[in-house]
């Protein structure tokens, strides 16, 4: 079975794109399912289900998502291998800019817009930098210069990535990212094992707990504060860009 997992911002057109790719396949005699993570509420599910798919939901309430996710993506998995799915596409809820909930292995797709700004690839971090495919959408919207300009940012952070112009209204583009996701993605036998490609964010502190109360008295646990003197650069600098980016600072 082939596993795709899509991440990217909110609204970066994630549900649509998939969509869109999945028509592309109906002629063909697979069985493509759909894992939708998301937080507190979506009617996603129903979209796919209507659109033919196999889908499942899952809502992490309180918790991270992507921790959620990989909580449960070997569950997501059983249930794959259940229905005899052929292609299991795993939709994140795009939240964090610094998520990274892929698979090694499984392949990588991160959604971005052209909408968010020319500044937006240097603020995603391994959801863009480790993806094996890179789709640009709602470039309809903006002219031929700024979406070379915004696809050279996104090479400019992951060289590698494979980019592709979706239009998720039209589907235009999709046609060709399909035969590629069915072409490239490896066949998976088990998640047992697996690892993912980047760490993820880093938790359990006590505002993960419950702890509701502001000052360092209430702070316990995996803790980061800001430095003295980066505050103060920051406010003598006035703008100014002599200080490290947060993506320099750790690491990213």
């Amino acid at each position: 079975m082939k596993v795709i997992s899509v991440c990217g911002p909110p609204s970066a057109g994630k549900t649509s794109v998939i969509l869109r790719t999945a028509e592309t396949w109906a002629a063909q005699p697979l069985r493509a399912g759909v894992a939708k993570f998301d937080c507190l509420f979506t009617e996603d599910d129903q979209i796919y289900s209507k659109a033919g798919l196999h889908v499942r939901k899952a809502l992490s309430g309180p918790l991270c998502p992507d921790h959620y996710f990989v909580s449960n993506i070997e569950e997501i998995f059983d249930w794959a291998v259940q229905e005899n799915l052929d292609v299991l596409i795993t939709e994140s809820a795009g939240l964090c800019n610094r998520c990274s909930p892929f698979l090694q292995g499984a392949m990588a797709v991160c959604v971005i817009d052209n909408l968010s700004g020319i500044g937006t690839p240097k603020k995603i971090g391994p959801m863009l930098r480790t993806a094996d495919i890179v789709v640009i959408t709602k470039g309809d919207i903006v002219s031929q210069a700024e979406r070379e300009v915004f696809s050279s940012r996104v090479l400019a952070v992951n060289k590698s990535a494979y980019i592709f112009q979706i239009n998720g209204l039209t589907g235009q583009g999709t046609h060709e990212l399909g035969r590629f996701l069915l072409d490239e993605a490896r066949d998976i036998d088990k998640l047992d094992g697996q690892t993912l490609r980047f760490p993820m964010p880093a938790a359990v502190c006590s505002y993960c707990l419950g702890e509701t109360r502001i000052g360092a008295d209430y702070q316990i646990g995996n803790i980061r504060k800001l430095r003295p003197s980066t505050a103060h650069n920051i406010a003598d600098n006035r703008g100014k860009s002599s200080h490290k980016s947060d993506l320099q600072e750790t690491g990213l």
